[in-house]
């Protein structure tokens, strides 16, 4: 299972994407590439391992004025079949 946690200030926006295994892996970086390539503002990524065997996929928009990573990350959570964030 696919856990998210999002994080936003003044021009900053953050989607953490928790997961487990090689498969949920390819399948979250998969999306993500596919989902942001279709716009202009382009996000910075980065992978960390935590507990339990699970890795989490950062994706971070900053200066976002207009606020388009909002949609972005809509997108990506149907994708992904994430029905809930914290």
């Amino acid at each position: 299972m696919i856990d998210a946690e999002f994080r936003s200030e003044e021009r900053f926006t953050k989607l953490s994407l928790a997961y487990e295994g090689k498969e949920e892996g390819q399948l979250v970086c998969s999306t993500i590439e596919r989902i942001t390539a279709k716009y202009t503002i382009q996000p910075e990524t980065y992978t960390c391992n935590i507990s339990n065997g699970r890795e989490v996929l950062v994706i971070e928009y900053q200066d976002d004025v207009d606020r388009e990573a909002g949609e972005i990350f809509e997108e990506i959570m149907r994708e992904l079949g994430i029905k809930r964030c914290d």
